[in-house]
């Protein structure tokens, strides 16, 4: 184990004695806010202190197979122990080190999934539906609901806009690399030459944000619209003024809502998307002065990186900010992700331990 990951570790063993010793303190205990958030730490710490005292117990038994290995009628026992060992002090290593990972409070969090239409036209709308189509399938395969918020459809299929709600553990944590520019390679139905074209669409994935910590927006800030929803939906969904868009007048961002029956029920989720887009915006600006002094392998998240490129005719998905190409293209577009989003959880670890090993 790496010197810097000791001393780190070495750290949570001595502030797991001083949270027990703060958690039999009775003035702690009569402070229920303070109880529970030494409570919370304490939690966190015994993970990880837990598991490296693990860590040690079998550097130790490791350290006593070797001194076993002289002696003849002890060596093959002292082998297999040795074997044991060393496979699970790198488990056990492997399993500090994302412990260790600075945890980002967003990830836990449902996700707000934007896909907008970009350049190429039809062909360009008709794969942000096969994109919103790949993202609700993943999400059905790892027991996520997923609630279309608002969709511009376009008139030969697919959506020139769409806003889909992913409602499930750790949905913003597993998707919040997919935010950039996805770009296609592929015969259109409407092409009649035969000729591969390329378009592309931009994703935008951001937390749903917290009711406690969300932002407060001044009524005199907000212009609310309400129009008559379009698609399907039944007569009454058609025939009144459901819908509604929400323009926040400082910043010009707009965020619309036309899936439910009422009025107020689409307010109310345009009203949060607006939200997350506010906060997205501002989690933008930081970004983009961090990267200013930082280049992240995974980039910035910004909706004009190119992140990623489907191409049709060889099978082939290739991921350009961390050169993973797989050849397996129509079960991703089916919903088949986790090599793709797993490929990029480990190169984000990789980064998040290079910058705690630089810091020590």
């Amino acid at each position: 184990m790496k010197p810097f990951l000791r001393t780190q570790l070495e750290r949570f063993a001595r502030r797991l004695q001083e949270l027990d010793f703060l958690l039999s303190r009775e003035d702690i205990m009569a402070d229920m806010v303070q109880y529970r958030a030494i409570s919370k730490e304490h939690a966190e710490v015994t993970q990880i202190a837990g598991r490296y005292a693990r860590y040690l117990q079998r550097e130790a038994d490791l350290a006593g197979a070797r001194d076993m290995l002289t002696d003849p009628d002890m060596a093959e026992m002292a082998q297999e122990e040795i074997a044991g060992c060393e496979a699970e002090l790198a488990q056990l290593e492997d399993e500090l080190q994302r412990l260790l990972l600075p945890k980002d409070p967003d990830d836990a969090r449902n996700a707000f999934l934007e896909i907008r239409a970009g350049t190429g036209g039809d062909e360009s709308a008709l794969f942000a539906g096969d994109l919103a189509r790949m993202y609700t399938r993943y999400a059905a395969n790892v027991g996520w609901k997923v609630e279309v918020l608002s969709a511009n459809e376009s008139e030969l299929g697919g959506y020139k806009e769409v806003v889909l709600r992913v409602d499930g553990d750790n949905a913003y944590g597993a998707l919040r690399f997919e935010s950039g520019g996805h770009r296609v390679q592929r015969v259109p139905d409407t092409e009649t030459q035969g000729r591969i074209h390329t378009s592309a669409c931009t994703v935008a994935v951001m937390p749903e944000p917290d009711a406690a910590a969300a932002i407060t927006l001044n009524p005199a800030d907000l212009r609310i619209d309400t129009f008559r929803a379009s698609g399907a939906g039944g007569q009454h969904i058609n025939k009144t003024d459901s819908a509604v868009r929400v323009v926040h007048i400082p910043t010009g961002i707009v965020a619309e809502c036309q899936d439910g029956r009422s009025q107020h029920s689409n307010k109310a989720k345009a009203l949060q998307v607006l939200q997350a887009r506010i906060q997205e915006k501002e989690r933008s600006e930081r970004a983009a002065k961090e990267a200013a002094t930082r280049k992240g392998l995974i980039g910035s998240g910004d909706r004009s990186d190119r992140i990623r490129t489907y191409n049709f005719p060889q099978g082939r998905l290739t991921d350009h900010r961390i050169n993973l190409t797989l050849y397996k293209l129509l079960n991703i577009m089916e919903g088949d992700l986790g090599d793709v989003l797993q490929a990029l959880q480990h190169a984000r670890e990789a980064e998040l331990l290079a910058e705690l090993e630089t810091a020590a």
